[in-house]
């Protein structure tokens, strides 16, 4: 039981048999309940009207009778007072009485053999064929006295029956299982497909076919495979990419230090040379400072998941010190800021948080040109929920790259030529701080009119 096809035909095969002897179990516990009864009284009135019409005609001879009887169906077992006993029709398979029922019923009683038969778990009593399992009455016949013992011949009455039953239990059987093992290749392919494409995904190959055309619970499978395996290869895409992004990026500023490092060495630069080369490789170390500390929160973010330290702080002062803190930038691309910062407070990470406004809006700086507007809000709402907007009339977010902008080592607009150009991670750790957070984060932007974010966050 290795494949999951041997498994399930063995499971249904299980399965059919069980139930099989359940019902067989339950149909015998009805006939015990139900049927013992009611054929025991039908067997009486059968009893009772063939010795009626014996002792009411007379001419009839007793043993043609009897065996004219048996023959229609039935076996007989009749018995006198001085002990000489006749068996007609089929042989019993056990003869035995329990002592005393003849007397009993040579002395006027009658014998409910049927409804006293003993209960059997597995044989329905019906098909018993003993003596025992029969109903018996007195009767007279040339003043004599007699027990008869009878019950039908299933042999006769049911024998082709019960050989046509039992072939069609046979060929069912047979072509249930038949029908299993074609219905469960049906069912075990499309996973068999899955596992194939795993395999295909785990070796990095992500150009695969699957049924999603099922409308079952397999359809809705595939569809979810699919839209995983899409999802992977962008990222797998967007990874590449941004390994050769960064490792582009690193090389860059570790070639000027080092070229820069070297016209150092050089004796005759004169001080503002010196000066300037300083300048460069200080702005290219913070450029690799920068890049190395969002590498580090975003692994910090997914794995600390939910595990963060909270504090109650004032975000619109939270504000005002990220603006001051990039006061140098805003003020060297002359942009104008319009702040409506109402005194709000939340729960959360401050430094996280803190993250989370100069990643958005050191962005809007960089992609608003100069003598661009800038205009941050702050406000609470009747929910409870704080709401902050970081609004610009920058370059504006492309309609194709604006589904994507959260995802990591996303970097959109690659036709155009941005100054400082990022990593791709900045609003990744956006999103993650926000989510963490139970919060959410909204964006609107159209190409050269501008880009719009609101954070929304649980105060």
């Amino acid at each position: 039981m290795k494949t999951l096809y041997v498994r399930f035909v063995v499971i249904v095969t299980l399965i059919i048999v069980v139930s099989s002897l359940l019902a067989f179990v339950i149909a015998n516990v009805y006939y015990q309940v139900n049927l013992k009864s009611y054929n025991d009284k039908k067997m009486m009135g059968i009893a009772n009207e063939t010795v009626a019409l014996l002792e009411s005609t007379p001419e009839l001879q007793m043993n043609d009778y009897f065996h004219t009887v048996a023959n229609i169906g039935y076996q007989l077992y009749v018995e006198d007072d001085s002990g000489s006993a006749v068996f007609y029709g089929n042989a019993f398979k056990n003869e035995s009485l329990e002592s005393g029922v003849v007397n009993a019923v040579l002395n006027g009683e009658e014998y409910h053999g049927i409804a006293q038969y003993p209960k059997k778990l597995f044989i329905t009593g019906f098909f018993d064929n003993e003596l025992q399992n029969t109903v018996g009455v007195p009767f007279q016949y040339e003043d004599k006295k007699y027990a008869l013992f009878i019950r039908p011949d299933i042999v006769l009455q049911f024998g082709e029956m019960r050989i046509f039953f039992a072939q069609l239990l046979i060929c069912s059987v047979a072509i249930t299982i038949l029908f299993i093992f074609i219905g469960t290749t049906y069912i075990v392919r499309p996973i068999r497909n899955l596992t194939a494409a795993t395999k295909k995904i785990a070796e990095g190959e992500y150009s695969i076919q699957l049924d999603v055309e099922r409308k079952d619970e397999l359809g809705t499978l595939a569809t979810s495979f699919t839209r995983m395996t899409e999802s992977l290869k962008q990222i797998e895409e967007m990874r590449q990419e941004f390994i050769s992004n960064v490792s582009h990026e690193i090389q860059s500023p570790l070639t000027s230090i080092q070229g820069f490092s070297q016209a150092l060495r050089t004796e005759n630069l004169s001080n503002e040379e010196r000066e300037h080369y300083l300048s460069i490789i200080e702005e290219e170390s913070r450029r690799l400072s920068v890049m190395s500390k969002q590498l580090l929160v975003l692994s910090y973010l997914d794995k600390e998941h939910n595990v963060i330290d909270i504090d109650t702080f004032n975000v619109s002062e939270q504000m005002k010190q990220v603006i001051r803190a990039t006061e140098w930038y805003w003020r060297e691309k002359e942009l104008a800021l319009e702040l409506e910062l109402s005194p709000v407070w939340i729960k959360g990470n401050k430094q996280f948080i803190y993250q989370v406004w100069m990643n958005l809006l050191y962005n809007s700086m960089k992609f608003t040109e100069a003598g661009g507007m800038i205009s941050v809000s702050i406000w609470e709402d009747e929910q409870d929920m704080v709401h902050v907007v970081i609004e610009d009339t920058g370059q504006g977010i492309t309609e194709e790259d604006l589904p994507y902008i959260f995802e990591r080592y996303y970097k959109g607009d690659k036709s155009r030529k941005r100054e400082g150009s990022g990593s791709g991670l900045g609003l990744s750790i956006v999103y993650k701080i926000v989510q963490l957070h139970k919060g959410s984060v909204m964006v609107q932007s159209a190409v050269g009119e501008g880009t719009r974010f609101e954070v929304i966050l649980p105060s």
